[in-house]
């Protein structure tokens, strides 16, 4: 089976790529783009992503992006237990990365900006409470659906969907503890999803 092709670098979401490969058994090659050399404005680069992103997959004459797109194609590409059993399962794994992004990724990319990526200059002070507040109500969500589903969000097992989800929500665990308090089944849930094996390669990876 030839190899795809993940653009992109541990240090991004293509480390969400990359885990899901691994965690599916899809072999797969990690191809050095550095956003910080702006390796992604490269003509050759926007041939592949246009949006001047990581990351990027190719896999034969198939080019994606967009991370979780990736991770939804390369699970069903696997056929295993992280892929969908049937069309119900597929559409609530679609459902379930949709709403990481529109409902989760924008308020912690907020909070990680405003506690750990911009220089202490550029913060502002009153940003990180407010992506914690937005965020109250979508971990609710998540923490009943994780309660009444036995940890799982589709299928009573670890699939593509808490993979997709977690890499999102993972981005808060430098929030302080009163707010994981409220919120003990997805504190839980990321504590087993950090401690499966292609998780910790990537983690030891980065």
């Amino acid at each position: 089976m030839n190899k795809i092709k993940i653009f992109g670098s541990l240090r991004s979401r293509a480390s969400r790529c990359v885990w899901a490969a691994e965690e599916a058994g899809v072999a797969y090659e990690l191809v050095a783009v550095d956003t910080g050399k702006g390796e992604q404005k490269a003509a050759d680069y926007l041939k592949i992503n246009p949006n001047a992103h990581v990351p990027a997959m190719q896999d034969g004459d198939l080019t994606m992006f967009e991370s979780l797109a990736i991770n939804l194609y390369i699970a069903k590409k696997s056929a295993g237990p992280l892929a969908p059993k049937d069309l119900r399962e597929d559409a609530l794994m679609t459902m379930w990365s949709m709403w990481a992004i529109t409902e989760v990724e924008r308020h912690a990319i907020e909070y990680l900006l405003h506690t750990a990526i911009f220089p202490p200059e550029k913060r502002d002070a009153a940003a990180p409470q407010k992506a914690l507040e937005a965020l109250e109500k979508p971990f609710a969500i998540l923490d009943a659906t994780l309660a009444a589903g036995g940890g799982c969000l589709v299928g009573g097992r670890f699939t593509i969907a808490d993979l997709n989800v977690c890499a999102v929500a993972m981005w808060l665990r430098s929030a302080p503890k009163e707010f994981h308090a409220k919120f003990p089944h997805i504190g839980a849930w990321i504590m087993k999803a950090r401690a499966r094996p292609a998780r910790q390669k990537i983690d030891a990876g980065n």
